[in-house]
């Protein structure tokens, strides 16, 4: 089973431990795959060729209109829970304290209407996002709920100094399916995972140009955020938060196209423990649906 599969199958468990230990597992083989490509590019004698660009590397095209299809979670999604109901977010007493303070015309007075729609927040919003290419290292979502933009940075650039933000500061990688065969002659082990930063990983053991991707996922960590809601209703994370998300795409056998993103969040200052969700979206074929409307406090 792939790590996009696990990730899909676990998150849906509502099994925290269960979860933890599948990712780690995929983290895992993730890392081994890595040392694998590194240990084959060494071997080759010579410096690995350039690998494409971010955008030409991709293994997954993540690019085009999508709707958020909410099959789970309808009464925190669909509408704003009443104050105080934080049921399946593992909150501390710390965090409890500031969902039984939330007052959304506090937010309003103090411009802060866009809390729920921040980075940890906003793929659970309902709505239609649109991905598109910024430049050959910057992948951007677009939000039509709250008319949110987050840029997706390939590459080893670092947060710029200065204010946090409602997104934050994302730092991307894709995770290249069917990594180099384990063990070494004929007939060696299966594929592991590798994580290629920037783009897809260089030539082959012979030292030939890049293999074509053969699918994988796209590994998104934001950190550098401005303290927001986890839902509507004042659930809070904090701005020492550090977002992980992974993203996957899978096709139905009927054709229709699917991207299910996965989110971690881990809050030292308010949760006991990292908050785990998944997201589903449908591709539509173009965005005449497309409706921005601002952010709402309630």
């Amino acid at each position: 089973m792939t790590c996009s599969a696990v990730r899909r199958t676990v998150v849906r468990s509502r099994g925290v431990a269960l979860i933890a230990l599948a990712l780690m597992a995929c983290w895992s083989a993730s890392l081994s795959g890595e040392r694998v490509a590194a240990g084959a590019q060494r071997g080759r004698g010579g410096p690995p060729p350039t690998p494409p660009t971010a955008q030409a590397g991709a293994p997954i095209d993540l690019t085009g209109y999508w709707v958020s299809v909410v099959t789970e979670d309808w009464r925190y999604r669909m509408v704003t829970p009443k104050k105080g109901d934080f049921a399946s977010v593992p909150l501390n007493d710390e965090g409890r304290k500031v969902v039984e303070a939330w007052d959304p015309a506090k937010d309003v007075a103090s411009g802060n209407e866009c809390k729920a729609y921040g980075a940890a927040g906003i793929m659970r919003v309902p709505g239609r996002v649109h991905l598109t290419w910024q430049n050959d290292t910057t992948l951007k979502i677009e939000t039509d709920a709250g008319q949110q933009t987050r840029l997706l940075h390939f590459g080893d650039a670092q947060p710029p100094a200065g204010e946090a933000g409602w997104q934050g500061y994302s730092m991307a990688t894709w995770e290249i399916a069917g990594g180099p065969p384990r063990g070494g002659g004929g007939g060696g082990g299966g594929g592991g995972v590798i994580t290629a930063r920037g783009g897809a990983p260089g030539g082959d053991a012979r030292g030939g140009p890049p293999a074509p991707p053969r699918g994988g996922s796209l590994k998104v960590v934001t950190t550098h955020l401005k303290a927001g809601y986890l839902r509507k209703n004042g659930v809070p994370y904090s701005e020492g938060t550090t977002l992980t998300e992974f993203y996957d795409r899978h096709i139905e056998p009927n054709g229709d196209q699917w991207f299910t993103v996965t989110t971690i969040v881990d809050d030292p200052k308010y949760l006991q423990q990292p908050f785990i969700t998944s997201t589903d979206f449908k591709k539509e074929p173009d965005g005449a649906k497309w409706r921005p409307t601002p952010c709402t406090a309630s």
